[in-house]
């Protein structure tokens, strides 16, 4: 299993050591057996959660580095806790109001030692005291939504990674600039910079 997600991986031309394939290899098992009994995802079986996985890594082919990085509504750690993994001289900040599913991102963070973690079980809005250089979310509300919610984040140069359906361009404004990457229903929308308003 974890052969074949570095096979996936390394075609990307994305390089990882051993030990964050091993790391990778302790969360899925971890998360297969912690939703058994908590259900905190709907990836129930061993070849979703890898989809899953190789889904939030899919990004590193195009995405630069960040220092500090925000994740909306981490859940069960798509993306944020799988990039925190793979980018281990980045700071991250999970946000999930969800205690189930905190906890179970404290487990991984605990186990895997994460240093470079930091875990907010509270919701998005209620967050003022960091800034940060990027926001990603999946699956969390549409673009403006989000774009509000996170505002008290932001610095001007702050930029966002959203994972999206095929519907994206319905929720596409002149408010920002942006770029689209596909991989097959998956739209990962990347924004640049936000417009002022005027």
């Amino acid at each position: 299993m974890i052969n074949e997600l570095r096979e996936r991986v390394e075609k990307l031309g994305i390089i990882f050591s051993n030990e964050i394939y091993k790391n990778l290899e302790i969360y899925i098992y971890t998360l297969l057996d912690y939703n058994k009994i908590h259900n905190i995802t709907g990836a129930n079986d061993i070849d979703e959660i890898v989809e899953n996985v190789f889904d939030s890594i899919y990004v590193l082919k195009f995405l630069p580095q960040f220092k500090n990085i925000l994740d909306i509504g981490t859940g069960a750690g798509f993306p944020g806790l799988i990039l925190a993994i793979v980018m281990p001289n980045s700071n991250f900040y999970l946000v999930e109001p969800n205690k189930k599913r905190a906890s179970f991102l404290h487990l991984i963070k605990n186990r895997l030692n994460l240093n470079n973690v930091t875990i907010i079980n509270r919701r998005v809005e209620e967050i003022d005291f960091i800034k940060v250089d990027l926001i990603t979310s999946r699956g969390v509300n549409s673009i403006d939504v989000l774009l509000e919610i996170s505002k008290k984040l932001i610095r001007e140069e702050t930029q966002f990674l959203f994972f999206k359906g095929e519907m994206v361009f319905e929720e596409i404004n002149q408010k920002f600039y942006y770029r689209i990457f596909k991989r097959g229903n998956r739209r990962y929308i990347f924004i640049r910079k936000l417009l002022k308003n005027d």
